[in-house]
């Protein structure tokens, strides 16, 4: 549950900034699940603002425990605004991928030998808080590559085991 994890220890703005992010016209990526929390229509949810429904979004998340939706959140907004940062990690560590995603995810493995190198080059390129998240991404996505866990566990912006 890393990405959960990583969830826990991102403040409140940096979420809703992930959030208003993946908004598609006037609707936010968890919006129907904010309606059915606030039993309202999904169509009357946009009149709530964005900050209000970001909010209600991370508690959703954070109460359920849902790992996979999370997951998708932080993935999607990874893949729109920092797709670079995604596909330079798989070419580093040897993961075959198109445009950044994987066919074959149980056959593609990173190689742990060659992690702290691609992190150390994705460092000096993408903002650290956007790794970090990322790696949030791959140690739920490779439990079976300890390198992972242990390099997002050590970030400075990794929540605390």
């Amino acid at each position: 549950m890393q990405v959960i994890a990583q969830l826990k220890g991102l403040e409140e703005e940096r979420f809703r900034a992930i959030y208003e992010s993946l908004a598609q016209d006037g609707y936010g990526p968890l919006d129907s699940e904010v309606a059915k929390a606030l039993k309202f229509r999904p169509h009357m949810v946009r009149k709530l603002p964005m900050i209000q429904r970001a909010r209600r979004a991370r508690t959703i998340l954070l109460q359920s425990g849902n790992a996979e939706l999370c997951y998708e959140l932080f993935g999607g907004y990874l893949m729109k605004l920092h797709k670079e940062l995604v596909t330079t990690f798989l070419d580093e560590t040897g993961v075959p991928h198109e445009e950044g995603m994987i066919q074959n995810i149980e056959e593609a493995r990173p190689d742990g030998a060659k992690v702290n190198a691609a992190i150390a080059k994705l460092d000096e390129s993408f903002d650290p808080a956007d790794v970090t998240l990322y790696l949030s991404l791959c140690a739920e996505q490779w439990p079976d590559v300890p390198e992972i866990e242990t390099a997002w566990r050590m970030r400075p912006d990794a929540p605390a085991k």
